[in-house]
């Protein structure tokens, strides 16, 4: 048995310490909003915070998030939506909408570090997240967005 934090919360989940811990949030905790793209960390669909960095869990062992803490799309707004959730709906990003929840945690630990990023910054830290609807001038215009959101609400 293995301890997981996830979203504020101890998950006690029977897994082997290898399995990734995309299947451990899918299959055993049954929180689907974490996505299975290539299985190769190279989409970010399956993207989500350990420890506040943004990982590809398709890559990261359950054992490796055991001790820290994990956040994934149903936690990000702590139980209310994240500015970056309002701003994908304000800025109608999606269209297919699978990658989204990848998109919104990677953009989530840019905001983190930078409330203030250029259109540079977003799009050299968005590189590796993949969006087969190509809707990257939307994504980009809804991070600016939630950046300006963030800034005013904490005063900067």
């Amino acid at each position: 048995m293995l301890t997981l934090t996830i979203n504020g919360q101890a998950k006690q989940v029977d897994a082997a310490d290898d399995t990734p811990l995309l299947w451990v949030i899918r299959e055993h905790l049954q929180m689907t909003g974490t996505k299975f793209g290539c299985g190769a960390g190279l989409c970010g669909a399956c993207t989500v915070h350990l420890d506040g960095t943004a990982v590809r869990s398709c890559q990261t062992s359950a054992k490796e998030a055991v001790g820290k803490k994990v956040v994934t799309i149903e936690g990000l707004g702590g139980g209310k939506p994240h500015p970056l959730q309002v701003a994908w709906v304000a800025e109608q990003v999606p269209q297919c909408g699978y990658c989204q929840s990848g998109q919104i945690m990677q953009a989530a630990s840019l905001l983190a570090k930078n409330p203030d990023p250029t259109k540079q910054e977003i799009v050299a830290h968005m590189d590796g997240n993949l969006c087969r609807c190509m809707t990257y001038g939307r994504i980009q215009k809804a991070i600016i967005r939630a950046a300006a959101d963030i800034r005013a609400r904490s005063g900067s």
